[in-house]
C-alpha cells in the first residue's frame, strides 16, 4: 500500500491532503500542490484531473517545490491527478509495434530499452502490448522527455489515446519496491 501526501505550498506547508490510492482530482481537496512527500509505494502525478496530460514517475521521498521537480524532469507545474503504481516482482513483457493497431514491425522487450533506433531499427512506437509488469515510455532516448505509464493491458493505438505528437524511443520497467 503507498501513501503520498500533497501540500499547498512549497516545503510540507499549508493545507495538507493524504492519498493512498488513485485520485482523479485533488484540486476538490487542494487549490494548488507545492510540494510533495511520498512515504511509501511509487505514484504517476498527472497535469489535468482524471489521469489526463503529461505525467511524472514519483518513488518514495520529499519533494520540495515544484521547481525542484522540474529540475528532475518534470515538464509542468500543475499537478491535478495521481495514480499509484501497484507493487509487483514477477516477470516483465511487452511487444512494441510500428503501426496502430498492432500493425507494422514488432518486437518483444523483456528488459529496458534506451533507444529503439538503435536496437530495433525501429523508428516509430505506436501501440504496444504489456503482458507482464509496470512500464515507462519515454518520448526520447536513454528515457528522456516526456513520460506515460503503461500496465499490463492492449493499447491499440497512442493517437487515440491523445499521444499523437509524440514518439516512444525508450522503454523502461518499473521495478522500485513500489
Amino acid at each position: 500500500m503507498g501513501k503520498i501526501i500533497f501540500y499547498e505550498d512549497r516545503n510540507f506547508q499549508g493545507r495538507s491532503y493524504d492519498c493512498m490510492s488513485d485520485c482523479s482530482d485533488i484540486s476538490s481537496y487542494l487549490s494548488r500542490v507545492g510540494s510533495i512527500r511520498v512515504e511509501s509505494g511509487c505514484f504517476m502525478v498527472y497535469e489535468r484531473n482524471s489521469f489526463m496530460g503529461n505525467q511524472f514517475f514519483l518513488r518514495r521521498g520529499e519533494y520540495h517545490d515544484m521547481q525542484r521537480m522540474m529540475s528532475m524532469g518534470m515538464m509542468f507545474d500543475t499537478i491535478r491527478s495521481c495514480r499509484m503504481i501497484p507493487s509487483y516482482r514477477g516477470s516483465y513483457r511487452m511487444r512494441i509495434y510500428e503501426r496502430d493497431n498492432f500493425g507494422g514491425q514488432m518486437y518483444e522487450l523483456m528488459d529496458d530499452c534506451d533507444n529503439i533506433m538503435e536496437r530495433f531499427r525501429m523508428s516509430d512506437c505506436q501501440s504496444c502490448h504489456v503482458m507482464d509488469g509496470h512500464w515507462l515510455m519515454f518520448e526520447q532516448p536513454h528515457y528522456r522527455g516526456r513520460m506515460v505509464y503503461f500496465r499490463p493491458g492492449e493499447y491499440r493505438s497512442f493517437r487515440d489515446m491523445g499521444y499523437s505528437n509524440m514518439r516512444f524511443m525508450s522503454m523502461r520497467r518499473i521495478t522500485d519496491m513500489c
